[in-house]
């Protein structure tokens, strides 16, 4: 008996003893349940939306080609290799320039033939100017004769006439010596621009035919960008925009769109476009033909926006976000738009400078208490 009494009274001890633990701990869960929540956020922006899509291209020497000859005659000798760098006006090939040389002395006689052709004809002019001016003071003397005055304005006529045409022989003939002048400097072929020799078309001792190509050379240091872009997507490319090229080598570089060929390939509907590249600061061997990538914008930039991507929680209703305000995180529907980069434009739903969760987000409640840590 005394046994089970004792039982009771321990019974109700340990039942008084936990109701009033209950009851003394009851403040502290509730204020633990109004603690707020760490979150982290980060800001709304409003930024410029310039996405690309890569389109294959090529570098393209502004001048390339083969360099002749712009005489005829036995190549002398050549003073390039392939592969030699040349600026313009440097010795390609030198022709054999005897003939010609004989033929530049040849003209330089004939100008001197008739530059004194001209003298005797001037002379000539004034002996018969004088004779018609002895006659003119005869006309009022009984020895006039008026058929010998006739005769002798007509010789006048004749010997001017006369030395026109020699005059006009010195002119052939300084006209033959410049010709001349010119066949023999054209011995020496010259480079018509910087660049390297890319081929070696003939040799020394061969002959060289009026227009035969001796070499080919490249302009290496004045290279462009060329593209075929999809004409669908030439909105953003007018002159002057500025796109982003990538080299074989990963080496990025800047350039600006110089021109768009007015010329569509009809099986591929591509047209295309000139780039001028920023090649400056580029240490890596370039090489014509060589392959790039261009960064072509899809469309004109735009301002848009954007949420950091760890901000949207996605629902069978759509996307959403939590936005802190006054200590608060509170839901907010949003309609999405284009990606760009590790956020999303945002077409509707969010304003700039807005603060939404990305960090703690997935736990929170509309309405819930948070705490901010920190902001991406």
């Amino acid at each position: 008996m005394c046994v089970n009494a004792a039982r009771r009274w321990l019974a109700v001890t340990c039942l008084w003893a936990a109701t009033g633990m209950t009851a003394a701990m009851a403040p502290q869960l509730a204020f633990a349940q109004q603690e707020a929540s760490p979150v982290r956020v980060d800001a709304v922006r409003s930024e410029p939306l310039n996405q690309t899509v890569p389109v294959v291209g090529r570098l393209v020497a502004r001048q390339a080609g083969s360099v002749a000859a712009h005489i005829s005659g036995p190549i002398q000798e050549f003073r390039v290799e392939v592969g030699d760098r040349v600026a313009a006006g440097d010795i390609i090939a030198v022709l054999d320039d005897t003939s010609i040389s004989a033929e530049r002395d040849m003209a330089a006689a004939e100008l001197t033939i008739a530059q004194a052709e001209v003298s005797t004809k001037q002379a000539e002019v004034a002996l018969a100017r004088q004779e018609l001016q002895r006659l003119e003071r005869l006309q009022s003397s009984a020895a006039f004769s008026q058929a010998r005055f006739d005769d002798a304005r007509q010789e006048v006529a004749i010997a001017e006439a006369a030395a026109r045409e020699a005059e006009a022989s010195v002119a052939s003939a300084r006209a033959s010596l410049r010709l001349a002048d010119i066949n023999l400097g054209d011995t020496k072929v010259l480079a018509p621009y910087d660049g390297v020799i890319s081929q070696r078309l003939s040799e020394a001792g061969s002959y060289a035919s009026d227009g035969d190509a001796l070499v080919r050379m490249i302009a290496d240091q004045t290279l462009e960008v060329e593209a075929d872009v999809p004409s669908n997507r030439l909105l953003g490319l007018t002159s002057g925009a500025a796109v982003e090229v990538v080299l074989d080598d990963g080496t990025l570089i800047g350039a600006t769109v110089r021109a768009v060929i007015p010329d569509e390939n009809p099986l591929t509907r591509t047209r295309a476009v000139r780039f001028i590249p920023r090649l400056s600061d580029v240490t890596t061997p370039l090489a014509n033909e060589q392959s790039v990538t261009v960064m072509v914008p899809i469309g004109a930039p735009r301002q848009i926006v954007s949420v950091h991507k760890d901000a949207i929680i996605q629902r069978a209703d759509g996307a959403m976000v939590f936005v802190v305000s006054e200590g608060q995180a509170q839901s907010r529907p949003i309609v999405l738009g284009e990606p760009v980069g590790n956020r999303y434009e945002v077409l509707k739903g969010l304003i700039e400078g807005e603060k939404t969760v990305v960090r703690g987000n997935e736990r929170l409640r509309p309405g819930a208490s948070v705490r901010i840590d920190g902001e991406t």
